[in-house]
């Protein structure tokens, strides 16, 4: 695993929040606000209100991005800005999944999506510090019913906003690998 990174962006748009978070040696600093589909317009001037809020110059030297599940769209808007900002500033981009930036707190819980009729998209973590420390169970597609057998009493965070720290957490975590879209 190499050093981390001095300045870290994670953004996520697979949901209808428009989800970022910035840590640099001397800080961090998150927000998730609800955007409906309004990502691509909302997002550039976001990303840049976290920088001039954190003081620090329109630079990353590591962008993590949420790969979903969520809306197909959502995430080529997020993936394309990051892919971007990542060939201009030289900075590696890596992909987290978005279940991943919904855990809380710590111990075992499960996170998931609404996959429409009856259906969700979850997975189980253990987590440490407000971030996943492994998979349980990993993300998949399960009837309601399956889940809520599959994660018993766990604690389950549904539909609720990514938790931008713990999916940049999550891309540290994850290791050196890069990431790309083959599709954009």
């Amino acid at each position: 695993m190499t050093a981390p990174a001095q300045v870290v962006l994670a953004l996520d748009t697979a949901t209808p929040y428009l989800t970022l978070a910035l840590r640099w040696q001397g800080g961090e600093v998150a927000s998730s606000t609800e955007v409906g589909r309004a990502h691509a317009e909302e997002l550039p001037a976001a990303t840049q209100q976290l920088f001039e809020t954190a003081g620090l110059p329109f630079r990353a030297d590591l962008i993590i991005i949420g790969t979903g599940p969520g809306s197909y769209t959502g995430v080529r808007v997020g993936a394309s800005y990051a892919l971007g900002l990542g060939r201009v500033w030289g900075a590696p981009v890596r992909g987290v999944p978005t279940l991943e930036g919904l855990v809380r707190g710590d111990d075992a819980q499960a996170a998931s999506l609404d996959a429409r009729k009856g259906n969700v998209y979850g997975a189980v973590y253990a987590v440490s510090g407000g971030a996943v420390e492994s998979v349980r169970d990993a993300p998949q597609k399960f009837s309601l019913e399956e889940f809520r057998a599959l994660i018993g009493p766990l604690p389950h965070h549904h539909d609720v906003a990514p938790d931008g720290l713990a999916l940049l957490k999550a891309g540290l975590r994850h290791g050196a690998e890069d990431w790309a879209l083959a599709y954009l």
